[in-house]
C-alpha cells in the first residue's frame, strides 16, 4: 500500500470530482491542503477576503454548472463565518461542499486556542483511511435534492499525516444520482386531473430552472394554451418566441400580473416549486379551487401546508415527467382557457404597460434616476446572454420584476434567505467559470447597503482580472426596510447609512475604475461607458426611491379572488 499525505489524497479526490475553482481563506489547520492546491495542474485556488464570500463564490459555481461548489477554510472564525453563506446555499438550492479545518483530534475538547465543536455543525473526519470516503460521500450528498450545503471537518493532525494508505476515490464515485419519470399510475391521475380543468397554470420554482426542465416546459407550452408564472430563482425559463403564454414573476408582495393568473386558476403544475421562495399562504388564498388543485413535480416530495396540499405528486426527474405529459395532451388536444382569452390578454398587457412607464423620462431628465427606467436601459444595453447577479434590497425587487431574461441561470438573486452581500462575490464566481475565465462581461447589482457586506472582494475581482461592472443604486440608507416600516409605523428608524463615495473607493483598488450616475439624463451614456471598460467597474448611481412604497400596494383586487 503506497504512502499518501492526506491532502494530497483530498486535493486529488476534488480533481476526480471535476472540482476546477476551490474559493478559500488559509490558516495554520488547512495550510496543508493550500500547499497541495499551488501544485494541482487543474484546480484553481482563490484566495477570498472574507469566508462568508468564499462560500456565496462556491454557491454561485453550484447554482450555474449544477456540481458542486467548493470552499476551504480555517478553524474557528474561519468556520462560523461560513454558516450564512452555507445557510443560504442550502435554503435556496445551490449545492456546496465546505472543507474546514480543526484543532487536533487531542485538543478538541479542550478550551484551546481556535476550539470550536464543528460536529455540532459539521461533519467530522475520524481517522485519516477515512478522507477520501467522507469527500466522496459529502460531494455526493450536496448533488442529491434537495440540494444545498455540505460541510466536512478535518482535524489538523489528520491534514498533517505523513501518509494514508487509501487512495483518492475515483471519479465514477462522484457521478450524480440518477431520476427517472415518475409512477405510472400516478402519472394517470395527474393527467386526468389536468384535462378536467379550465384554466390550469404552470408555476415554475427554483428547481425548475435547470436546462433540461426547461426544455421540457417549452415544449409543453408550445402547442396549448398553459399560462406560465415564474418565481424569482426561475428567472429566464421562458425563451422570447414564446412571450404569449408568460405572465410574469412574482414573489414578496401578492401584487403582480402573475398572481392575477394564479388567482384565476382551477389547477396549479408546480414544477420545482419551494415555498422558501414564495410561501403558498400568500399566493394561493381565498381560492378554493386551487387549495387542493395542485400536481406537484420534482425530485423531492412537497412540504405540505395549509396553502400548499397536492392532489398528486410525481416523484422523479421533472424534465422526463413533464415531457409524459406532455404526450398525454399532444393526443387528448384539451382547449385550456377557452371564453377566457381577453382575461388573459389583459393580464399580460400590465406587463407591457410596466416597460412603457419605464421609458417615459421626459419630465425626469434631470432628476434622480427611476429604478425602472435604469432597469429597462440595462436590460437594452446588455447581451442577452450576459449572466447578471442581484444583490438584496430594493435593488432585487425591481430587477426580479421587471428585468427580463430568456435564459435560465442569467439572473441570479437569494430570494430564499434574502442575503444581502451575494451579488458581487457571485459574479466573481460567474466571471471565473467561464472559458477562457474572466473573457466576457458579469453584471451585478446592489445597493450601498449590501454593497459593503462585501466590497472587499472587489480586492478578489482585480487580482483574478475579472470582467465585472457592478452598479450601485445609492441612497445611503438601507430602503427596503425603510419602506416596510414606513407601511407599518408611518415612520422608519434604523436605516440611514453614512455617504461614501464610491467612484474614489472604487480606484482605491489599483485597476478598477469609478463612475457614476447623477441624473436621469446620464443613465444610458454611462451605462455604456462602463459596460465597454475591460476589468473591474463600479457604478455609483444616484437613485430615486420615493416611490418604493408602490412596491407592496394593490393587492389583487376582489374580483380576482
Amino acid at each position: 500500500m503506497s504512502n499518501r499525505n492526506p491532502s494530497h489524497v483530498i486535493v486529488e479526490s476534488l480533481s476526480n470530482a471535476g472540482v476546477k475553482i476551490v474559493f478559500g481563506i488559509p490558516g495554520a489547520k488547512v495550510d496543508g491542503i493550500f500547499d497541495a492546491l499551488s501544485d494541482h495542474p487543474t484546480i484553481k485556488l482563490i484566495v477570498c477576503r472574507h469566508e462568508q464570500n468564499a462560500a456565496f463564490m462556491a454557491a454561485a459555481v453550484g447554482r450555474l454548472t449544477g456540481a458542486p461548489g467548493v470552499c476551504l477554510v480555517t478553524s474557528g472564525p474561519g468556520t462560523s463565518n461560513l454558516v450564512t453563506g452555507l445557510a443560504t446555499a442550502t435554503t435556496e438550492g445551490d449545492p456546496v461542499l465546505a472543507i474546514a479545518g480543526t484543532v487536533s483530534r487531542l485538543q478538541a475538547a479542550r478550551h484551546t486556542h481556535q476550539s470550536l465543536d464543528v460536529n455540532k455543525v459539521l461533519e467530522g473526519v475520524g481517522v485519516e483511511d477515512q478522507v477520501s470516503e467522507v469527500i466522496a460521500n459529502a460531494f455526493r450528498h450536496a448533488r442529491q435534492f434537495p440540494q444545498g450545503a455540505t460541510a466536512v471537518a478535518l482535524p489538523m493532525d489528520i491534514i498533517k499525516s505523513t501518509s494514508v494508505g487509501v487512495p483518492p476515490f475515483p471519479s465514477l464515485s462522484f457521478e450524480a444520482p440518477g431520476y427517472g419519470s415518475s409512477n405510472t399510475k400516478l402519472c394517470k391521475v395527474a393527467v386526468d386531473k389536468l384535462i378536467a380543468a379550465k384554466y390550469p397554470v404552470i408555476l415554475l420554482g427554483m428547481r425548475s430552472s435547470d436546462p433540461e426542465i426547461v426544455a421540457s416546459v417549452r415544449r409543453m407550452i408550445k402547442d396549448h394554451t398553459l399560462p406560465v408564472v415564474e418565481t424569482f430563482q426561475a428567472a429566464g425559463a421562458i425563451s422570447e418566441d414564446l412571450l404569449h403564454r408568460y405572465y410574469g414573476r412574482v414573489g414578496l408582495f401578492r401584487n403582480q400580473p402573475g398572481d392575477k393568473v394564479l388567482a384565476r386558476a382551477d389547477l396549479i403544475i408546480a414544477v420545482g416549486y419551494d415555498p422558501y421562495e414564495y410561501d403558498a399562504e400568500t399566493w394561493n388564498v381565498n381560492n378554493p379551487a386551487t387549495i387542493h388543485n395542485i400536481i406537484h413535480i420534482d425530485y423531492t416530495h412537497s412540504r405540505v401546508s395549509q396553502h400548499y396540499m397536492p392532489h398528486v405528486e410525481l416523484l422523479g426527474n421533472p424534465a422526463d415527467i413533464v415531457d409524459e405529459l406532455t404526450a398525454s395532451l399532444q393526443a387528448l388536444k384539451p382547449n385550456f382557457w377557452s371564453g377566457a382569452e381577453d382575461t388573459l390578454e389583459n393580464i399580460r398587457q400590465e406587463i407591457a404597460r410596466c416597460e412603457a412607464t419605464a421609458t417615459h423620462t421626459e419630465s425626469l431628465q434631470d432628476g434622480a434616476v427611476q429604478p425602472t427606467h435604469f432597469v429597462y436601459q440595462l436590460r437594452h444595453l446588455l447581451p442577452k446572454e450576459t449572466i447578471v447577479a442581484v444583490d438584496v434590497g430594493t435593488v432585487y425587487i425591481y430587477m426580479m420584476r421587471y428585468f427580463q431574461t430568456y435564459s435560465p441561470r442569467h439572473l441570479l438573486c437569494s430570494n430564499g434567505q434574502q442575503t444581502l452581500g451575494v451579488g458581487l462575490p457571485w459574479a466573481i464566481a460567474a466571471s471565473l467559470i467561464q472559458e477562457p475565465p474572466c473573457s466576457r462581461k458579469v453584471v451585478s447589482i446592489s445597493g450601498d447597503g449590501g454593497f459593503m457586506f462585501s466590497s472587499q472582494e472587489l480586492a478578489t475581482a482585480v487580482l483574478q482580472k475579472c470582467n465585472i461592472t457592478h452598479f450601485i443604486w445609492n441612497d445611503s440608507g438601507y430602503n427596503m426596510v425603510e419602506f416596510q416600516e414606513e407601511a407599518k409605523y408611518g415612520r422608519s428608524s434604523g436605516i440611514k447609512l453614512g455617504g461614501i463615495d464610491f467612484v474614489k473607493f472604487a480606484e482605491a483598488f489599483d485597476g478598477a475604475r469609478g463612475f457614476r450616475i447623477n441624473s436621469t439624463k446620464e443613465v444610458k451614456e454611462v451605462i455604456k461607458e462602463a459596460l465597454a471598460f475591460e476589468g473591474v467597474a463600479i457604478v455609483d448611481v444616484r437613485i430615486d426611491y420615493s416611490r418604493s412604497h408602490e412596491l407592496m400596494k394593490d393587492i389583487i383586487p376582489k374580483d380576482y379572488q
